[in-house]
């Protein structure tokens, strides 16, 4: 029997131990902070099929807004690390937004990344990845990193073509064929995201 087939079991169990039902929450966090970058558009996508859906509070994270300095750089003290810390601890799960920079991913996400840890424990995460070869290398990577924090990543990976799903480069015009992986990869973070919880 699965783990989640016996978390179901044991609710139905004992009902008056169920949780209250409610909506999970879910950061799209924005992957890049360089000029002209092309992950807001990416980001606006995703949360308009997510919303759709209404079935979880999706909310855009985007690192830049949060100004983190280089890790260890600073005394630490910066009003934007604990209110990134704090960003973090009030979601359930997330989608990256993944672009790749020689093979991997951005140094600001490493480095956000890097300023938590236990407020990335026992969650779950998605993955959607652009560049020229859909920026799987990158999110290789991220998943290496993801494991090291306890962040469950799921399997399902929607992958952006920088020559088929961009116009000129800078233009984010998707096919119509990843509307089925973005489907499947946030029912995939939502199962896992509600079955984590219980962990925390």
């Amino acid at each position: 029997m699965s783990f989640l087939n016996k978390l179901f079991k044991k609710n139905k169990q004992h009902p008056e131990e169920e949780m209250k039902m409610e909506k999970l929450n879910i950061g799209i966090i924005l992957g890049s902070t360089r000029e002209g970058r092309v992950s807001p558009q990416v980001g606006q996508w995703v949360k308009e099929i997510a919303d759709a859906r209404g079935d979880a509070n999706y909310e855009i994270i985007d690192i830049a807004d949060f100004q983190l300095p280089f890790l260890g750089t600073t005394d630490g003290t910066e009003p934007g690390i604990a209110a990134w810390g704090d960003k973090l601890d009030s979601m359930d799960g997330f989608v990256f937004i993944v672009q790749e920079y020689n093979h991997s991913i951005s140094g600001a996400l490493k480095n956000a990344i890097d300023f938590a840890r236990d407020q990335w424990a026992n969650k779950a995460a998605g993955i959607v990845s652009y560049g020229s070869t859909g920026g799987a290398r990158a999110a290789e990577h991220l998943r290496g990193i993801l494991g090291e924090l306890q962040v469950a990543d799921v399997r399902t990976h929607p992958t952006l073509s920088l020559f088929t799903d961009f116009v000129n480069g800078n233009e984010f015009k998707p096919q119509d064929l990843h509307q089925a992986n973005m489907k499947m990869m946030l029912d995939q973070v939502l199962a896992w995201s509600g079955a984590l919880k219980t962990l925390r």
